[in-house]
């Protein structure tokens, strides 16, 4: 459940548990153990897991199951209180330890929960390369390039969740993205909580520096970038983005808001108007597609601060944009914070913003009509083999829209040329052209 960064965890964790003769199923109904990969960052992504978890518990009762095990964010979020709150639960263990889990599993060793005291630092960042069992498709894939969080946003638990920031060492990462291209990846998308912090801890090598070293590997097409804290976006960095050709011209800035006050508030590492980045990053790197994320309804938000947000938008132009509404998460300082925003007016907030970002993306969205893009194929539509689906470079996988593709044959994973020829608010038609 989560984030990417979750996602890579469980596939190692998967991986090793491989190494060491488990055998993986889809359908938890066949599965002795069932283990549940938790998100915590929200109130929302709580219920989720504990619906997740009480729904997958029943299988204990009708099923082969003797063993529901849950680790990651929500043990780490609620540590030493969840074994007494969940005994459908038989072993829990933090967001740290991956690893660590294997000989306390059914069939490898002793079974018993960590002592929560015994946890280690929380957030997963292996020093050296990892098996990895990958439940993605297999022409993309995440990589997880740090762990944790330096920053100390008054609205975000991900430090307390995933520990300190901490990067992977490069040969690490160069080691495991050879490996993924050698089982046919050729989209290789990097995540972190903040990717352009990369390196600093270690006081070597940046972001920079690794995209380099990972468009140097051969079978690897696309590399995309995602959470770049403007903070962290170097004169270097953007250099290194328009003079290696495998990364696409696509960057995510998470920045939340626009207005000074609100970002004060917030206690965001950036607070200087983005604009002059923004100018920036376009005029260096052709073709760039921007995404971002905006939060509404913070403490204190005015309605002069929302309507600077909304200026903000409509000159700046993102390609993509996502809206959340503030959510006052327990343990953080913005939910001790005084003016709370109306429930109902977070809501017309979120929705004007959306909609204004609707016009932006429809419009945008028409200057590619005629267009040829390189579009890498999903393959069929799920709901009629009519069509196929792809993303062209400034699409990223969940997140974006993408490219339905109404003429041409083409393989999932194959990059091909794709003429557009429609678009919509969100996504794009096209056709194949050779």
């Amino acid at each position: 459940l989560g984030c990417p960064k979750n996602l890579v965890d469980s596939e190692i964790l998967l991986g090793l548990l491989t190494q060491r003769g488990a055998q993986v199923v889809e359908d938890p109904a066949q599965a002795r153990t069932i283990l549940v990969n938790t998100c915590a960052f929200l109130e929302s992504a709580v219920r989720e897991a504990l619906d997740a978890i009480f729904e997958l518990a029943e299988h204990k009762k009708t099923g082969i199951t003797r063993t529901l095990a849950v680790f990651g964010c929500l043990p780490e979020r609620y540590r030493g209180e969840l074994a007494g709150l969940l005994p459908e639960v038989d072993l829990i263990w933090g967001a740290g330890v991956p690893d660590q889990m294997i000989d306390r599993l059914p069939g490898f060793g002793r079974a018993e929960s960590l002592d929560p005291a015994d946890w280690p630092e929380p957030g997963f960042a292996p020093e050296t390369p990892q098996p990895r069992l990958r439940s993605a498709p297999f022409y993309r894939a995440y990589l997880k390039i740090a762990e944790g969080c330096g920053n100390a946003c008054a609205y975000c638990l991900i430090p307390q969740l995933r520990g300190r920031f901490r990067s992977r060492p490069m040969d690490a990462l160069a080691a495991e993205a050879e490996g993924l291209a050698a089982s046919g990846v050729r989209e290789l998308i990097l995540v972190a909580q903040d990717t352009t912090a990369y390196g600093r801890d270690r006081g070597e090598t940046r972001l920079a520096d690794l995209l380099r070293e990972l468009g140097r590997i051969d079978g690897i097409d696309w590399l995309r970038v995602m959470y770049a804290y403007p903070s962290g976006v170097t004169r270097d960095l953007i250099r290194a983005m328009a003079q290696t050709p495998k990364v696409v011209p696509y960057i995510d800035l998470p920045l939340q808001h626009a207005s000074p006050d609100v970002l004060k508030k917030m206690k965001r590492p950036h607070r200087a108007d983005p604009r002059g980045l923004i100018e920036k990053l376009r005029g260096q790197i052709p073709d760039l597609r921007l995404r971002t994320t905006m939060m509404v309804g913070f403490p204190g938000e005015t309605e002069k601060d929302f309507e600077y947000l909304m200026e903000f938008v409509e000159q700046v132009r993102f390609d993509h944009l996502g809206v959340f509404k503030f959510s006052p998460e327990e343990g953080t300082a913005a939910a001790r914070m005084p003016n709370p925003v109306p429930g109902r007016t977070k809501e017309n907030r979120r929705r004007k913003l959306m909609a204004l970002q609707r016009r932006i993306s429809r419009s945008i969205n028409r200057s590619f009509v005629g267009r040829i893009e390189p579009v890498l194929i999903e393959g069929p539509h799920p709901e009629t083999e009519l069509l196929l689906v792809g993303r062209t470079r400034g699409q990223a996988p969940e997140i974006d829209g993408v490219v339905y593709i109404n003429q041409g044959a083409a393989a999932p994973g194959d990059i091909r040329p794709v003429r557009i020829t429609e678009a919509h608010d969100y996504d794009l038609v096209g056709e194949i052209v050779d």
